[in-house]
């Protein structure tokens, strides 16, 4: 993070200009106005493309509703008193870009200051600040060979490093170096040409004719480590090279792979260690891990599977893989007793890359091919001491995703309060003294000698206490049926319905067994329960013989 009069000094006057100072006044990334992709917290919004004051209201609030830290304007817009007004009133910063300056150099220069003050400071993952540094010197050397703006890219299509050459860059180079990875549209044009598929399958150097919406053409280079892809160098424009050129271009990735198997190995051993002290963090209020978070308030969120056994670390690995390819490019990811456990921002809207809203909008999205996806977030935590508190809420709700008694595929222990009153009651119930000869007792009793659903009953029949329409619509039965139950319930038990406590007391201790019933049917094997007996058996054992004839009024 870099803070905006920082940004400012380090460009000069004659390039930036304050004209309001916001809230928020530290940078946590570069984002172009109009792409929803590349928006985040804490972002300073370019406003390229800005041609009218309503243009420029309607960006400021915009940018405030995704808490942007910062928008740049060029003259004459940022001195418009409407548009400084409204960033005064909001609270958001407001840059002018002087009339003379370049939108391209800026963005080249705003990311590269982001980048080198990220890198040098250190991160959720510890980078070697020398290793990324060579990565921009690669560049820079690649430019110098061909004379044309170069990024190094890894085989995700994630930018690396880029060129401070960047003369000739067409809009999707712009796009590519604010958001550090190629735009959707963008990979979509050269897949259509086949060009991934040729970086797959070959080592010799790639030519892309150019393409719409001011697509330049392209000389890409593949970065191999023996038939591995690591990576690619992309040149816009480069006109006819010469061949010697190109050698000297291939001999340049050929070292630039060396570089990246020693930055992976590097990342590896920091990845883990920042899941260590992330768990340490989750795990032990008042240790220090010295843990790099974005600002916060946070929630912890356990990312439970109700449907398979998997190894944790392998969970964990295709967590991380799904959030880097949606753009969290340093996930806050560990595993707790085998559970992976996520750390994300309270705050941001679902385009806003590590927040709840984000992750949330993610799990529907993978929930549509794995329907055993339970994301469960705890409630917020105000500070780092709150951490292991959020976390045991998240955890709290796996056993309730498991049986199906909270909301899917994401949802928040505030949403699920009212099941985990009733989850601690239960566990209460099962595992404190027994409660001996009761109301619920008797009618489980008489259910398993006589045949009944007498529980089952009673339990719908509190649940919509007052229509017994509905209830009885709710079981399948008449309503007279019912009425007919509910007058032999009475008798058994000698129950008062119209007390309020009572009927309390009985809903939970009916729904604990009930649930407990639940659980277990939950947990039988398809292959036993394919040898049970068939419906016509199963609904003649449901109430006997003896009760059904005398209770299945007409």
């Amino acid at each position: 993070m870099i803070h905006v009069s920082a940004l400012i000094d380090s460009l000069g006057g004659a390039l930036l200009r304050q004209v309001v100072s916001g809230h928020r006044d530290q940078i946590s990334d570069v984002t172009l106005s109009g792409d929803p992709s590349f928006e985040h917290s804490g972002g300073l919004v370019l406003g390229l493309g800005i041609d009218s004051t309503a243009a420029a209201v309607d960006l400021l609030n915009h940018s405030d509703r995704t808490g942007a830290a910062a928008v740049i304007l060029k003259a004459p817009f940022a001195d418009d008193p409407d548009v400084a007004g409204l960033a005064t009133e909001l609270g958001i910063g407001l840059v002018e870009l002087q009339p003379q300056a370049s939108w391209t150099h800026l963005v080249w220069l705003t990311r590269s200051i982001l980048d080198h003050s990220t890198t040098l400071a250190g991160s959720e993952i510890q980078r070697d600040p020398s290793g990324y540094g060579e990565l921009f010197a690669f560049a820079d050397a690649a430019a110098a060979i061909i004379s044309a703006p170069v990024t190094i890219e890894d085989a995700d299509s994630r930018v690396l490093a880029y060129s401070e050459l960047q003369d000739t860059a067409d809009p999707a180079r712009i796009s590519t170096i604010v958001g550090r990875r190629v735009p959707d549209r963008i990979i979509s044009h050269f897949r259509s040409r086949g060009t991934f598929r040729r970086l797959q399958k070959s080592d010799e150097p790639i030519w892309v004719d150019a393409g719409p919406d001011g697509v330049l053409p392209r000389l890409i280079i593949p970065i191999r480590a023996g038939r591995e892809l690591l990576g690619s160098i992309w040149a816009v424009d480069p006109g006819p090279v010469p061949d010697d050129q190109v050698r000297e271009l291939t001999r340049t990735a050929s070292v630039i792979a060396l570089h990246l198997l020693r930055l992976r190995a590097q990342s590896g051993a920091a990845r883990r260690m920042m899941a260590d002290r992330l768990r340490a963090a989750l795990l032990t209020p008042d240790h220090e891990t010295g843990l790099r978070l974005p600002p916060g308030p946070w929630r912890v969120v356990a990312l439970a599977d109700t449907g398979t056994d998997e190894a944790p670390d392998y969970r964990v690995e295709l967590w991380e893989s799904v959030m880097r390819r949606h753009g969290w490019t340093q996930p806050l990811l560990t595993a707790i007793d085998g559970v992976p456990i996520a750390v994300v921002t309270e705050n941001g809207a679902p385009r806003t890359v590590g927040s709840w809203a984000w992750l949330h909008a993610l799990a529907a999205e993978t929930s549509a091919y794995d329907s055993g996806v339970a994301v469960l977030a705890g409630r917020p935590a105000h500070t780092t001491k709150d951490l292991p508190r959020s976390r045991a809420e998240a955890t709290e709700l796996i056993r309730l995703a498991r049986t199906g008694r909270v909301a899917a595929p994401a949802t928040t222990f505030e949403e699920a309060w009212h099941e985990i009153v009733l989850a601690r009651a239960q566990a209460a119930l099962l595992t404190g003294p027994p409660l001996g000869e009761g109301p619920v007792q008797t009618l489980v009793e008489h259910d398993a000698e006589r045949g009944t659903e007498y529980v089952a009953t009673l339990s719908t029949f509190l649940a919509h206490y007052g229509e017994p329409k509905r209830a009885a619509h709710s079981l399948h039965i008449h309503p007279n049926t019912l009425r007919y139950r509910m007058k032999h319930i009475t008798e058994l038990t000698g129950l008062d319905l119209t007390e309020t406590r009572l009927r309390l007391a009985i809903a939970i201790h009916l729904t604990s067994v009930l649930d407990a019933r639940n659980d277990t049917k939950a947990k039988k094997d398809l292959s036993a329960r394919d040898v049970t007996s068939g419906p016509s058996d199963a609904r003649a054992a449901t109430d006997g013989p003896k009760d059904q004839t005398s209770e299945e009024i007409p």
